[in-house]
């Protein structure tokens, strides 16, 4: 039965996925605002919703192992093995408002939680802990990117170009896809992680692998499938505004959120996984300046750097 839930739960979120990016790219056009915004807002919060659930859960059960890991482990692979395959199969055009701020506001959000964490080697104390004042600061950040985003928003819509097609399905069936289809994406989501962890659990994996690999993995999946989704829709400004939005969202909303519920105790291990998550956002910043795109060749060193990670962290144990 857990297997066929977990099969059940991937279907929810490709089918879901699809219908979510369709309802949202045509909510953009029709109030002319840049996909890119789309994609760092509606949907980056759409599929950021597994993460914002499993983490905050994990708070309140006092699993801080699985709340801190997960966000960490998705964000990484967001940004390797997400962006990598969908690069691959579309190569992915990059606006340079997106290289400029975004995704330097995603390197920004690593390096403040990794010096938030050193809580033994920066202050003397007995434990790295994230408190809940860590937390009010990063959701403070993060109303800040979120005012930053509606002023984007606002300024943008005169600059929309004319041309642009208007979307041949009206308000209703537009809400009624981006809403169904997040339903979808948030219920296939939990179905995978919970009886994906139930299977790993059964294996004997450790609490902080299982939110490393397994959690993490199992609430990227909306990303994934959604991002996949918009390239092959020929939207890749929703692809890649969805990706670096949900790993804003993850750091800032839902490490921010999980805190303020419950201080998080940080495992050692997360140190090592801290530099490759910054490693790795300076990788995808550095692709993102070539040609303004990034390739199929680069999204492939991405795909393979994420299995090289996996394989470290299976074998770290």
């Amino acid at each position: 039965m857990t297997y066929l839930l977990l099969l059940v739960g991937f279907a929810l979120l490709i089918k879901g996925a699809d219908y979510f990016v369709e309802g949202a790219s045509n909510i953009a056009r029709t109030l002319r605002v840049s996909p890119l915004l789309i994609g760092l807002t509606i949907v980056a919060f759409g599929t950021s919703a597994p993460e914002g659930t499993v983490s905050i859960l994990a708070a309140l059960e006092g699993s801080a192992d699985v709340a801190v890991g997960n966000v960490i482990g998705s964000n990484i692979l967001n940004i390797t093995f997400t962006v990598g395959v969908t690069a691959f199969l579309s190569p992915l055009m990059v606006e340079s408002s997106t290289i400029r701020k975004e995704i330097p506001f995603t390197m920004l959000g690593s390096i403040v939680l990794l010096v938030l964490i050193s809580d033994v080697a920066l202050n003397g104390s007995n434990e790295n802990l994230l408190t809940r004042s860590d937390g009010l600061v990063f959701l403070a950040i993060f109303s800040i990117f979120i005012y930053y985003i509606f002023e984007v928003a606002r300024n943008n819509r005169t600059e929309t170009v004319d041309d642009e097609p208007a979307p041949k399905t009206g308000w209703g069936k537009n809400t009624l896809l981006t809403l169904g289809g997040l339903a979808a994406i948030i219920f296939g989501g939990q179905l995978v992680v919970t009886n994906a962890v139930k299977i790993a659990f059964s294996f004997g994996m450790s609490e902080t692998l299982v939110g490393l690999t397994i959690v993490a993995i199992g609430t990227s999946l909306p990303e994934l499938v959604t991002s996949i989704t918009a390239a092959m829709k020929k939207q890749s400004e929703i692809a890649l505004g969805n990706i670096v939005g949900s790993n804003i969202f993850n750091i800032f909303f839902v490490l921010g959120t999980s805190a303020v519920i419950s201080p998080l105790p940080v495992d050692p291990n997360i140190f090592t996984d801290m530099l490759i998550l910054i490693g790795v956002t300076g990788a995808l910043f550095i692709f993102s300046r070539s040609q303004l795109r990034i390739s199929r060749g680069e999204g492939i060193i991405l795909a393979i750097g994420y299995i090289i990670y996996l394989v470290f962290i299976i074998m770290r144990g």
